[in-house]
């Protein structure tokens, strides 16, 4: 099988060309993650220096190994900080001890705890009112612009937005403006994840130093409403009895802000795209009971924002016949996860009453499993229903085909929701 981006004639070993972070791939991955799993399911990428794991089973067997696989390179820097930007960020006090995902300590199954508990599916529930009533907010604009002008884009006027709002409503966060919690928080993530230049990694990291001090004087301000997240998070204890401390909540809040905003902004944008270019779907998901749902289960499989996530062998190992030493990192390839034939039939194809349609490894499994995975489904399904409902007659434009990707080591989606009146 050889990627359509590659020249046939050439001789060479094709995965030899891959580029994690080239437009080959975050444009058309699904050839690269097929040559993957068929070829070399646990495939040393000299690029990155990591190990790609692509078959659905070994991926599920590393994350439910949490003992061998460790999280503790979870949230590491891709693209080395050079000394200014280090500088930025000491100066800044910036700090991410271990807290969630990047957390294997005795601390983890507590504080998972905490933030499982605020997520709760009762609390979800009473959510759904309050994310339709800012969705219809948002829609109102964008259905002026396009009766105005015949055209919009659904990422920044709606599916970006959508998150952040919700989020700064159930954490109690007051006095900011979305469009700066969403740039820092996009910011936090091209600097962590992402290959910018020293000059943008520079211009990134004074994003990043605002959004550490912001969460850090919200977190010691005690003003928090005690049934907050935040509020939550000071009354949690440690195993040992002692108060958790500033800093290690405020990496809490730096997960929960960046997981809660941008990865839920992404994963909005993919499904409108999705359900705008797959014909039928966009008129059914407006009334059809289940479908909205459905429809957000199969993007989650076939086309996640969280691509990839890291882990870093705790001791040399086997797995799928390779032998991998002590401190090999892994790269676990979510989407290529869920496209795995020998799990889901015809994983090319977008089928919203697919029979195993929640057995996606998108949200991770085991002990790290997204927390806020409710609250993620939930809100996209009720802003796939609205935008189907409100905006009836849009339609992908013809320059959608090229809209630009987020191009992430682990994370990926639209960065464009082109759309007109019909």
């Amino acid at each position: 099988m050889i990627p359509p981006a590659l020249d046939v004639t050439d001789t060479r070993d094709p995965l030899g060309l891959l580029d994690l972070f080239g437009a080959p791939f975050v444009h058309d991955p699904y050839p690269w993650l097929d040559l993957l799993r068929s070829e070399s399911p646990v495939h040393h990428d000299p690029g990155t220096g990591l190990w790609l794991v692509s078959r659905y089973a070994d991926v599920r067997h590393v994350l439910m190994r949490p003992d061998v696989f460790l999280p503790d390179n979870a949230q590491n820097a891709v693209t080395p900080l050079p000394v200014p930007v280090l500088r930025i960020l000491v100066r800044a006090g910036f700090t991410l001890p271990p807290a969630l995902a990047n957390n294997g300590s005795p601390s983890h199954p507590g504080l998972r705890r905490l933030v499982t508990r605020f997520f709760n599916a009762q609390r979800v529930a009473a959510a759904v009112p309050v994310i339709e009533r800012i969705a219809d907010e948002l829609l109102q604009p964008v259905r002026s612009t396009l009766d105005s002008t015949g055209d919009c884009d659904l990422f920044p006027s709606f599916a970006q937005t959508l998150p952040c709002r919700v989020l700064m409503e159930l954490l109690g966060v007051r006095g900011i403006d979305p469009a700066t919690l969403i740039r820092w928080s996009d910011a936090s993530l091209e600097l962590f994840w992402g290959r910018p230049t020293p000059e943008r990694q520079l211009e990134l990291a004074g994003l990043v130093a605002a959004f550490h001090q912001w969460l850090t004087e919200t977190v010691r301000s005690g003003s928090a409403p005690d049934d907050s997240f935040i509020g939550a998070l000071a009354r949690h204890r440690l195993p040992d009895g002692k108060v958790l401390d500033v800093e290690t909540a405020v990496g809490m809040c730096f997960f929960v802000f960046i997981a809660g905003q941008s990865t839920t902004g992404q994963l909005i944008a993919t499904v409108l795209h999705r359900a705008l270019a797959e014909p039928g779907i966009w008129p059914r998901a407006a009334g059809e009971a289940g479908l909205a749902e459905g429809w957000v289960e199969e993007v989650l499989r076939r086309e996640p924002p969280v691509t990839t996530w890291r882990r870093i062998t705790a001791q040399a190992t086997e797995l799928a016949g390779v032998r991998l030493p002590a401190g090999a990192q892994l790269l676990l390839m979510l989407m290529g996860s869920g496209s795995d034939p020998e799990v889901f039939p015809a994983p090319e194809q977008m089928c919203p009453h697919r029979e195993n349609i929640r057995h996606h490894l998108a949200f991770g499994a085991g002990r790290h499993r997204c927390p806020g995975a409710s609250l993620a489904r939930t809100e996209a399904a009720v802003a796939l229903r609205a935008a189907a409902r409100r905006l009836p007659r849009i339609r992908l434009t013809a320059e959608s085909a090229d809209s630009p990707m987020l191009g992430l080591l682990s994370f990926r989606a639209p960065m464009r929701v082109a759309v007109e009146q019909r």
